[in-house]
């Protein structure tokens, strides 16, 4: 039984500190729906997705209602696009993003991931057509979101594919170019891309997954930030391994809801329960601001140095005490540190506090990557490729996921504002080195070798 202690403090983590399951995530499968007639292929997809999905929406309401935790987004994830479609051209591929959009509004979904290549060391035809397709069918839906795997740390990283998104990117914020490059919102470039992960825009079906899964993702920041602040009140003198002792215990408590929320509903639709994200997942909102953790911590702000350990105990801290509260635990998991969707991250860099190169050096000990980042609207496409080539590096040799959520916004420089809406937030357009210049070594292209396993095995 629970305590009295314990009710109170659920309670108190709904009702005050922003608590709540960020996504509920439903993965399908679609490779058997493949065919080589597009009118048969998409007709086949908009009726799987539409009939798996028809009751998503209605049992995460009753399922959050029943237990008074409210379920913010529904999704769903599909089979990699780019394999399930590998038939088809540019083209073709584009009345592919349209037919996910229109199955994903008739299931109510907020949004549909999915239109995914996996180019880590080669591009396929179907991968290369899919690619193409990425900017016009980015523009012309609302729900679409896409993803690209350029580098594992088996395969190594292929440069070519990373100077095709640093191309692509930029003609997606160019169709955008009216709502600050907002299509680049809605794409990822990943390393070492996991198979389960419910957030978007990197949420995709892999190929060694059921016929359908549910997957979720919680969210918790202000929670944790709450916790650390009522411990060093009553104990200021609290050293960081008992800091990162509460941290555990709060993640535990976070994820163990998850996984409450996810195995009803995925009980209730008769789909297998697949994993907890245990991402800690900010929004803009006041005091939902993974940034906030890191002034509770004791640091003047996100950024400062210092950043980067302390990012590295908040993140060890949530994988162990998530990792014990689920059996099932995948996903990204650990802190996200996404600049434009989180206000306190925002606020440091528009102050100067936080600089690309800093945020790079974090994300060498956290998920997810340069997350929601704005740049100069004139950034070369090489120099975009060069930003998302480092990053990926760090992926590679760290044996670690690591993504880009690049946005070079159209018109304008670093100091300015870009506005995205929703949870997606604002930001400022932060500085790049070598924004409009060359980068020959890009340029050579070819995929740069994976690092030494043998003597690791």
């Amino acid at each position: 039984m629970f305590s009295d202690r314990e009710i109170l403090s659920v309670v108190e983590m709904l009702k005050n500190e922003n608590l709540d399951v960020r996504t509920v995530t439903l993965g399908l499968n679609l490779l058997d729906c493949a065919s080589d007639d597009i009118g048969r292929f998409t007709d086949n997809i908009y009726a799987r997705i539409t009939g798996a999905a028809k009751n998503l929406v209605k049992m995460c309401d009753e399922v959050g209602d029943k237990y008074g935790i409210p379920v913010v987004n529904k999704r769903i994830s599909v089979s990699p696009i780019a394999v399930a479609g590998a038939p088809f051209n540019a083209q073709q591929m584009l009345r592919v993003a349209n037919t996910l959009n229109e199955a994903a509004g008739a299931a109510r979904v907020d949004f549909i991931g999915g239109f995914t290549a996996l180019v880590e060391k080669g591009i396929a035809r179907g991968d290369r057509a899919l690619i193409e397709a990425m900017p016009e069918a980015l523009t012309g839906t609302q729900r679409v979101c896409a993803s690209v795997n350029v580098a594992s740390t088996r395969a190594g990283i292929n440069i070519d594919a990373v100077l095709l998104m640093g191309r692509t990117i930029k003609e997606a914020a160019r169709l955008t170019a009216d709502r600050d490059g907002l299509a680049c919102a809605k794409l990822c470039v990943f390393a070492n891309i996991p198979q389960d992960i419910p957030f978007m825009a990197g949420a995709y079906l892999g190929v060694g997954e059921a016929d359908a899964v549910i997957n979720v993702g919680v969210s918790g920041p202000g929670v944790v930030k709450k916790a650390i602040d009522r411990a060093t009140a009553s104990n200021p003198n609290l050293n960081l391994g008992q800091i990162s002792e509460i941290i555990k215990h709060t993640a535990y408590k976070v994820t163990r809801i998850g996984e409450l929320i996810g195995r009803e509903v995925a009980q209730r639709l008769g789909i297998k329960f697949g994993v907890v994200d245990l991402s800690l997942a900010p929004t803009p909102n006041v005091g939902d601001s993974v940034g906030e953790i890191f002034q509770s911590l004791g640091l003047a702000n996100i950024g400062v140095p210092g950043s980067t350990v302390a990012l590295a105990l908040l993140n060890d801290a949530v994988k162990k005490g998530g990792a014990f509260a689920s059996s099932k635990v995948g996903g990204l998991s650990g802190a996200f540190i996404p600049v434009s969707e989180d206000l306190n991250i925002s606020r440091a860099a528009a102050q100067g506090h936080l600089s690309i190169e800093k945020l790079e050096a974090m994300t060498c000990v956290c998920s997810v990557g340069l997350d929601m980042v704005a740049i100069p609207g004139d950034t070369s496409e090489e120099t975009l490729a060069a930003i998302i080539a480092d990053e990926m590096a760090i992926g590679v040799i760290n044996k670690k996921t690591t993504a880009t959520r690049l946005i070079p916004v159209p018109g304008k420089k670093a100091g300015d504002h870009a506005f995205f809406g929703g949870l997606l937030g604002e930001s400022v357009i932060m500085p790049v080195n070598n924004a409009t210049g060359e980068n020959r070594f890009l340029r050579r292209g070819g995929l740069i070798p994976s690092p030494i396993h043998s003597l690791v095995n």
